[in-house]
């Protein structure tokens, strides 16, 4: 199957070819003739499948076929909102890059820089508007968006906007577009949140599915360490130290903890970048660029934020915390392996994140290895506990104690045939 035989018209099958594509991906392979059609997609795909060129090519060529009819100033047509400013940017580019040749425009909104910049690539005219939402209504509300003209809407990243907390902003953006159009919904995961907002958003949808349990399985090899708390820092720089890791993606289930993590990796001289929603623009998009670049090797990151990292060549993806919902694991070591690539994701696991671990597992369908080689091992009999705080103020030393059933070092009996080594695979 090519892009060709799939009905792309030349002026995009010649930025496809200039960027070294030539065979469409799954979910480009079933959802493009779908979307060329004119029907509705619920799309289920995660991050790293070529999710954004799957829509980005059949919204360019329809505007290229049917241009505008109207004199003046080009009119929006298609709207595509996501959660996150990195991944907005992140989509702006695709159709800059599959559009090259089309002469079509697009821009990207997003809050938390100054609004002059956006409001001057509004007023010069565009076909294609890529927006978060908070963003987007603001200047909706400031008459420098109108959604009449809308015939191609996309919600991308789904189960992200309901986490953040957007559902609000989305159903007053919905209310605002032409009842006639062609709808697009993208989600990592289908939970019954989401079934129902798809329910309002699609009309008859086709649907498309990329199951998540296969491409984590397939693409990147995975490997568990059991450690306590207070030695995942010793554990991350043990790793970084002394195996063979090129670029690598830290996760941190926190803000705070994100920035914890850069101060003990520069007191041990390895030079690292956090990205959060606490950090300017500039300097999140600084610190993207580093790390695309290879000047940064080690970027720590918050879920949130590492939304639109795209980075070919990312051998590995460490999480420090293990997140507590499983499908975000999914999302996070997507981010290594990408497009049919090799990957390896470390995960760090301390007593209180067993539960998430088990979660996790039966999400995906699989026991994940346990590393071999862990000179900081926790067996699990080891759980720091907080007693009370006495009257007068006084507080009790943490205290550890051991299980009786000690015996079960590192996991369960299957877990522990199961141990291996990790090494980086050629590329």
């Amino acid at each position: 199957m090519t892009f060709k035989s799939l009905g792309v018209i030349d002026p995009i099958l010649k930025a496809i070819e200039a960027e070294g594509y030539s065979h469409p991906t799954p979910i480009q392979e079933q959802s493009i003739p779908i979307l060329l059609q004119g029907k509705d997609l619920l799309g289920c795909a995660q991050t790293g499948t070529g999710k954004t060129a799957a829509f980005a090519i059949p919204i360019l060529q329809h505007i290229y076929n049917n241009p505008q009819q109207s004199k003046g100033r080009r009119k929006i047509r298609a709207l595509i909102v996501t959660p996150t400013r990195e991944l907005a940017i992140q989509i702006a580019d695709s159709f800059t890059t599959y559009g090259k040749y089309t002469g079509i425009r697009n821009t990207v909104i997003f809050g938390g820089v100054k609004q002059l910049a956006q409001t001057q690539s509004l007023r010069q005219g565009v076909e294609i508007l890529i927006a978060t939402p908070g963003r987007l209504l603001d200047l909706m509300e400031q008459g420098f968006i109108t959604l009449s003209d809308i015939e191609f809407s996309v919600l991308d990243e789904a189960d992200r906007m309901l986490d953040m907390g957007f559902i609000h902003d989305i159903r007053k953006i919905i209310a605002k577009l032409p009842v006639k159009r062609q709808s697009l919904f993208f989600s990592a995961t289908m939970p019954p949140d989401i079934v129902r907002l798809s329910q309002k958003i699609l009309g008859n949808p086709e649907k498309v599915t990329v199951k998540p349990e296969q491409t984590t399985a397939e693409k990147v090899e995975q490997f568990l360490y059991y450690v306590s708390k207070k030695d995942k820092p010793k554990l991350l720089l043990h790793i970084l130290k002394t195996d063979d890791v090129g670029s690598v993606l830290i996760f941190s289930r926190t803000k705070h903890g994100a920035n914890k993590i850069v101060k003990i990796l520069d007191k041990a001289s390895i030079v690292s970048e956090a990205i959060h929603s606490n950090k300017s623009q500039g300097a999140r998009q600084r610190a993207l660029s580093n790390f695309k670049s290879g000047q940064t090797k080690v970027l720590i990151a918050t879920d949130i934020a590492a939304r639109g990292i795209d980075i070919d060549d990312l051998s590995h993806v460490i999480n420090f915390d293990l997140p507590n919902i499983p499908e975000t694991y999914i999302h996070r070591i997507g981010r290594t392996g990408r497009a049919g690539a090799s990957g390896i994701a470390l995960s760090f696991c301390d007593a209180e994140e067993r539960a998430y671990l088990k979660d996790i597992q039966k999400l995906i369908g699989q026991t994940i290895t346990i590393a071999e080689e862990n000179p900081f091992e926790d067996d699990g009999t080891q759980v720091e506990v907080k007693k009370s705080v006495k009257p007068n103020g006084s507080k009790k030393q943490f205290q550890r104690r051991r299980s009786p059933n000690s015996s079960n070092a590192g996991g369960s009996e299957n877990q522990q045939k199961g141990r291996r080594t990790f090494s980086r695979r050629p590329r």
